[in-house]
């Protein structure tokens, strides 16, 4: 086993919002009357289902309630025995599947308000990611600035499948407003599933939309690179979380040929995908799905031409690794360093 090092950074866990209800005392009276008119009991989503292995390892699931949701549990099976200076908490309720653009405002806006009273104000290592209401850009930007007051959250948070890709100049807004407030941009596993989580239409299994993130990610990475996203906010980090990173190196060597094929077509883009990627994109460890032959990984870290690009994360509570092997076999003691301490604190300037 790969040795972790004190004082490192958690880029991911997930603390689970118990029940809607958790949600009302940070509801207006509207909303809290709308909540209750139209007997309104979960906002769950699919992405992981909650009875699912890979929802939760079993020594982390708990014996009632929703993996994730007590604090006491991240602080015994995660903070402290991973000697963590902070985690990252990027919290993944359904507020993104809500199709009216109020609703999906207010429950966003409690979710943030939730996450800083139930957790962040408990606990001092936990830093929190803003949830923004994508469907209205103007309602996002709001609700950026008026979580940023609080130092305490070092991210927006948005997930990989939406309505739109996002490079859309549509978007360019939210970016501003995170490059001006030092906030990086996480862009996490999930859906809204507002439309087919495949490319090919609705698939019949969880694994399909389980397995078919991964070509989301680099649809996404290749319309933030094309459309000019990091032309106009250069100082703009994005994480990709639980994207893999086996599937970099290759994806880039493609977009790299075919970018100087047919760059007339973006003459925007004044840097080669690898050079963007380098200077503004970071990918979370875990779920690690590279093989586990360290001469394997020390090859692939190798074809990605950067010790920068990983940040360290658990994933926490869901099942990637057993007991302490959050670190895949075969990282020096440098690299390691890298990939808990160096990296994430460069890729959050909040993180103080």
């Amino acid at each position: 086993m790969t040795s972790l090092i004190a004082g490192g950074v958690d880029c991911d866990v997930h603390p689970a919002v118990p029940h809607l209800t958790s949600l009302l005392p940070y509801l207006n009276d509207y909303w809290r009357d709308q909540v209750t008119t139209r007997g309104m009991v979960d906002l769950v989503s699919q992405s992981y289902p909650q009875n699912s292995p890979i929802t939760a390892r079993p020594d982390w699931r708990p014996e009632t309630g929703k993996p994730g949701s007590h604090l006491a549990d991240m602080q015994r099976h995660v903070l402290d025995p991973f000697a963590l200076s902070y985690a990252i908490c990027n919290p993944l309720y359904g507020v993104q599947m809500v199709f009216s653009e109020d609703m999906q405002n207010a429950f966003c806006r409690a979710l943030n308000d939730w996450l800083a009273k139930e957790w962040l104000d408990r606990e001092p290592r936990l830093r929190g990611s803003i949830v923004i209401p994508l469907q209205n850009i103007e309602k996002s930007v709001a609700e950026i600035e008026r979580c940023a007051a609080d130092k305490r959250f070092v991210q927006v948070l948005m997930l990989v499948m939406g309505d739109i890709p996002l490079g859309k100049r549509a978007l360019w807004p939210i970016y501003a407003a995170a490059e001006r407030l030092d906030l990086a941009i996480g862009i996490h596993a999930g859906s809204a599933y507002h439309n087919p989580p495949t490319s090919v239409g609705w698939g019949s299994y969880h694994i399909e939309d389980y397995v078919g993130q991964a070509q989301a990610f680099q649809t996404q990475l290749t319309s933030l690179i094309v459309e000019g996203v990091f032309v106009r906010h250069p100082r703009l980090k994005m994480v990709m979380l639980e994207s893999g990173i086996s599937w970099i190196a290759p994806y880039l060597w493609r977009l790299h040929k075919f970018w100087r094929g047919v760059r007339m077509e973006t003459p925007w883009v004044d840097r080669a995908p690898l050079e963007i990627v380098r200077s503004n994109i970071r990918f979370s460890l875990q779920p690690f799905d590279a093989p586990p032959e360290p001469t394997t990984l020390i090859r692939l870290f190798e074809h990605m031409q950067s010790d920068e690009l990983v940040l360290f994360s658990t994933d926490y509570p869901h099942w990637q690794f057993d007991g302490q092997d959050a670190l895949p076999e075969g990282l020096t003691p440098d690299l390691v360093r890298k990939i808990m301490i160096d990296n994430p604190h460069a890729a959050y300037p909040r993180l103080i």
